[in-house]
């Protein structure tokens, strides 16, 4: 071996070796901000009992504060159903002329701009953003024009 494989060998060895190190906190423990959170509930209920933040840290919201258990059910968000339009929107029935040197995405593209832009003044978006989560204008836009 070389003197610089040796080296790089070394090197690498030695990041595996201290990434390897670096503990993962299990999915029990808390963050530091949900820590916080509980920690300045307990001062405020009197239930803290004149705990510090650092010893309320480490025995409520370390590794070793939690036994195995079943997970804690969590809020889970409203399921984003695809957007449809909440009222009458209208769409462009075909793609603009003036885009006829375009690519044909790039054409889709600014011909469904104009007509969002064009629909904002008189409010016939249908309730619609450009973007959204789940589709928006563009998509439903895009999707006709594809057809």
């Amino acid at each position: 071996m070389s003197v610089w494989s040796t080296r790089t060998w070394c090197i690498g060895a030695l990041a595996l070796a201290s990434v390897t190190s670096i503990g993962v906190a299990p999915a029990s423990a808390l963050s530091m901000k949900e820590c916080s959170a509980k920690y300045r509930a307990a001062q405020s209920a009197g239930t803290a009992g004149g705990m510090s933040w650092q010893a309320f840290r480490k025995a409520n919201c370390g590794v070793s504060a939690y036994a195995p258990s079943a997970p804690a059910p969590t809020a889970t968000a409203p399921a984003t159903t695809p957007s449809v339009p909440a009222g009458k929107a209208a769409f462009p029935t075909a793609v603009s002329p003036k885009y006829s040197k375009e690519s044909a995405g790039r054409a889709r593209l600014h011909t469904c701009l104009d007509q969002y832009n064009a629909n904002k003044a008189s409010n016939g978006n249908g309730g619609m953003r450009w973007i959204e989560k789940g589709g928006g204008y563009y998509s439903e836009c895009n999707r006709r024009l594809k057809g």
